[in-house]
């Protein structure tokens, strides 16, 4: 009998296997390589940043659970598991994970569109593990390195709208009164109007204090933890309102031993109803922490794998699915406290993630005394501060297509759910790259009296008349193929044009579309017997055109190869092709070379 490695080396599913281990984009247990020279000084230095990220992500992580919509917990745990299980796969050593403002509003929005009787807690687990396994797919497919074609103003404008809509979410609660179901950042302005009348005049006090008392630590005391400091004051003013009689409402509270194994519960209606936003998640999530790790990592000169940390993410979320937590994300505020903290390894996360775990089922029972109101007003602090009015700036000023796409995914997030928003701004990102992408710049050359190439215009005109020489600079995949083709044929208008020399020296990522455009051309051009060249090929220009078959169509002898040592050289030998076929064989071409260097043979 067969063995299972021998059957599943050989076939298909031996070739798939082969092609994995060999092609594999991320490293398991990359926490075992940064750690071979790990000493005292080293785990000192991580467990001081391990401790202040800590001091953050506690508070802070309750404040991203309410905005979600979640008991306070969920937040805990996530940022207690999160950052440990990331850890041992991450590639940079300043990345925290956890619970994070731009994921917690989307879960929020994924909540807001589930139909009614579909409870949020019951399918949370399948949620969040749903976003972990596309983040490890993506990984292995390399997906992360397609971020550098996404528009920052795409996550600008999406975390400015995301932050209006998390004040929305969270005025009621500073006001003393609950709102029903809402959908859209209007439908919640228009629901907290309504119920005005309701507002708590003991609640709307205490939120101006705790406003007041936040940005005086602010401050006064910046060295000390901001948010835990002002909720602790907050809880103390809190009890002494309550004991005079005031009827506050307090967190609730984290009931010891609350923390259970969740794996999720696989039901296909709840699998179907959550595929987009967890694919909005997903995309959000790695999207916010590529930009977050590249922009640390830069300040160090350092560098990162965006796939390994898209593992590293994924593997944290599927983790913290199964163990009562919330969606995780890479977080700009403990990921820059970690930067400034002195993290050497990614231990430091761990040492965070093992405090914060040590601290949930310990002194979580605690949370019972911080008035809601004092953690809705933290929420609202901390959402102002996402909208950075620099980089605003920056993306309205710089370019139109900067600008519309943030205005695009702002005024979505307001007017329609986020992961719609996110999508939409994405799209029109991809959108408007192509359209950059699929403009080459098509320039018509002569060669001048000393035989240099010189660009045709008043000064300079066509050395002779029935050739011209077109230099093509950009990208030819099919979205520019129209474009390359009509640009070409303007030129050809000319009816004393005999020879057109295409110089596809800067010319990239040819595919069949423009192969096709090409085909067209070298017919239109034969028609009124007329000849198309090209000079200046790379080796990829030359893969295509030989494998597609377009270079028995052109024809070989109409075919030369660029030279690394002799830029022009192919160009000289396409115009002394040209003057054979126009009948000129014997008249001078002028176009300087080094004769000591040989023109390069078209590869067989």
């Amino acid at each position: 009998m067969r063995s299972f490695n021998s059957i599943f080396d050989s076939g298909l599913l031996g070739k798939l296997w082969t092609g994995l281990k060999n092609n594999n984009p991320v490293h398991v247990l990359a926490l075992r390589d940064k750690l071979k020279s790990y000493n005292q000084a080293k785990a000192l230095a991580d467990l001081k940043a391990g401790t202040n990220v800590a001091l953050l992500a506690f508070p802070q992580a309750m404040a991203y659970a309410m905005i979600a919509g979640l008991p306070v917990q969920y937040g805990i745990y996530a940022a207690a598991i999160a950052p440990i299980v990331a850890a041992l796969f991450a590639s940079s050593r300043f990345t925290m994970v956890g619970p994070s403002n731009a994921t917690a509003v989307m879960v929020l929005s994924v909540f807001q569109g589930m139909p009614e009787g579909m409870s949020r807690l019951a399918c949370l687990s399948l949620l969040v593990c749903m976003v972990g396994i596309i983040l490890i797919v993506g990984a292995f497919l390399k997906v992360a390195t397609l971020t550098q074609y996404v528009s920052r103003s795409v996550l600008i404008g999406y975390v400015s709208g995301a932050a209006l809509v998390i004040i929305a979410n969270q005025v009621h609660h500073t006001l003393g009164y609950s709102l029903g179901k809402t959908a859209t950042f209007f439908d919640t302005i228009r629901e907290t109007l309504r119920n005005i009348a309701q507002v708590d005049g003991p609640t709307v006090g205490l939120g101006i204090v705790t406003f007041l008392i936040y940005f005086y630590i602010h401050k006064k005391f910046t060295r000390l933890p901001q948010v835990l400091v002002t909720l602790i004051f907050c809880a103390l003013i809190g009890m002494a309102m309550a004991a005079r009689g005031s009827h506050l409402v307090m967190v609730q509270p984290i009931p010891f031993g609350s923390w259970r194994f969740t794996p999720p519960e696989l039901r296909m209606d709840w699998f179907r109803q959550l595929a987009g936003g967890a694919a909005a998640l997903a995309f959000l999530a790695s999207l916010e922490n590529t930009f977050m790790g590249k922009v640390l990592a830069n300040r160090k000169g350092e560098r990162i794998d965006v796939n390994q940390e898209m593992f590293a993410l994924g593997a944290a979320n599927i983790a913290t699915g199964f163990f009562s937590g919330m969606p995780a994300s890479g977080s700009l505020s403990r990921s820059s406290l970690n930067w400034s903290s002195g993290a050497v390894t990614p231990m430091a996360a761990i040492f965070s993630g093992v405090i914060c775990t040590v601290a949930a089922p310990t002194i979580g029972h605690l949370v019972r005394y911080v008035p809601q109101a004092s953690l809705a007003v933290v929420v609202i602090i901390t959402a102002f501060g996402l909208i950075d009015r620099q980089t605003i700036k920056y993306a309205l000023k710089s370019t139109r297509s900067d600008a519309a796409v943030l205005l695009t995914t702002f005024i979505a997030a307001l007017v329609a759910p986020l992961d719609f928003a996110i999508f939409l701004g994405v799209g029109l990102s991809i959108v408007l790259f192509l359209r950059k992408a699929s403009m080459p710049h098509l320039g018509e050359y002569t060669f001048n009296n000393e035989g240099q190439l010189a660009e045709v215009n008043d000064e300079h005109r066509r050395n002779d008349p029935q050739i011209s020489i077109i230099h093509v600079e950009g990208e030819l995949f099919f979205g520019a193929a129209d474009l390359f083709r009509d640009e070409i044929r303007r030129v050809c208008g000319d009816t004393n044009l005999l020879v057109v020399i295409l110089r596809l020296k800067n010319a990239h990522n040819l595919d069949a579309t423009s192969v096709m455009a090409l085909d067209e051309l070298i017919k239109y051009l034969r028609e009124t017997d007329r000849h198309l060249l090209v000079s200046g090929a790379s080796r990829d220009v030359f893969r295509v055109f030989r494998n597609s078959g377009l270079l028995d169509v052109l024809g070989r002898d109409n075919f030369f190869m660029a030279s690394v040592g002799n830029p022009n050289i192919s160009t000289r030998n396409a115009l002394k092709r040209a003057a054979q076929l126009i009948g000129h064989e014997h008249s001078q071409v002028r176009l300087f070379y080094n004769e000591a260097k040989s023109t390069p043979a078209i590869p067989g």
